[in-house]
């Protein structure tokens, strides 16, 4: 791991007054120490700021309801890391997981990205009618999400902010990144544990799919752009 590495871990909020505690310990339990936490509240109107900012070292900031997307870029626009890890408010680390990317990064100075593997859980306080949900799967899965993800700060802004979605707005910022050939790392260990609860994001992405076509549009357009740009063969 290279010496004075500092991570910048950036945990948007929004109405996670029973999770952001939870998730800020994971990172203070991490057996690498070498990082700065900043929470953005996305105009939470429930108890997350008082939950946070029981957690004196964390550095926090309110902003009125912008959206995930936002909620990261104002983070960055504050981080003075070499390194971006992103954690979600109701999603928790493994005490391993800075460590382990950090050293990967160590290991090979070409890298521009590392994931790790994603183990889900039902979350505790789950109300609904079990008989009613799908099963959680908990076995590990390669997780491409941003809670698993460490990216080196300079290779995060080749690619540039995320899009001020409500949702996709990291898979779209993923899509640029492979479209400009970053180098990317799958740890084949777990590093992240995603809660399934009644608010999670993904049982509310239906009410987003416009995001997601916009999303596959614009990929599509870059594609065929590129296409046009290359030289007819001889």
């Amino acid at each position: 791991m290279k010496t004075g590495s500092l991570v910048s871990v950036i945990i948007p909020c929004y109405n996670a007054e029973r999770y952001v505690g939870k998730a800020i310990q994971s990172v203070l339990d991490q057996t690498c120490q070498s990082f700065e936490i900043i929470v953005i509240d996305d105009g939470s109107q429930d108890g997350s700021a008082a939950v946070v900012q029981q957690f004196p070292d964390v550095r926090y900031r309110y902003q009125e309801n912008s959206g995930i997307g936002a909620a990261r870029n104002r983070a960055i626009e504050m981080a003075e890391g070499d390194y971006f890890a992103f954690l979600d408010a109701d999603d928790l680390w493994e005490k391993d997981k800075l460590v382990r990317q950090l050293n990967a990064f160590a290991q090979d100075p070409d890298l521009d990205m590392v994931f790790g593997y994603v183990q889900q859980f039902l979350s505790p306080d789950v109300t609904r009618d079990p008989a009613q949900d799908t099963a959680v799967n908990e076995d590990p899965k390669a997780g491409y999400i941003p809670s698993s993800l460490m990216v080196r700060r300079d290779s995060f802004l080749r690619v540039g902010l995320f899009a001020g979605w409500k949702m996709g707005e990291f898979f779209y910022w993923y899509a640029r990144a492979q479209e400009l050939g970053l180098k990317k790392l799958m740890l084949p260990r777990i590093v992240t544990r995603r809660r399934i609860h009644d608010a999670k994001n993904g049982i509310q992405q239906r009410e987003a799919i416009n995001d997601y076509l916009h999303i596959l549009n614009k990929s599509l357009d870059r594609r065929k752009q590129i296409e046009k740009q290359r030289p007819a063969d001889v």
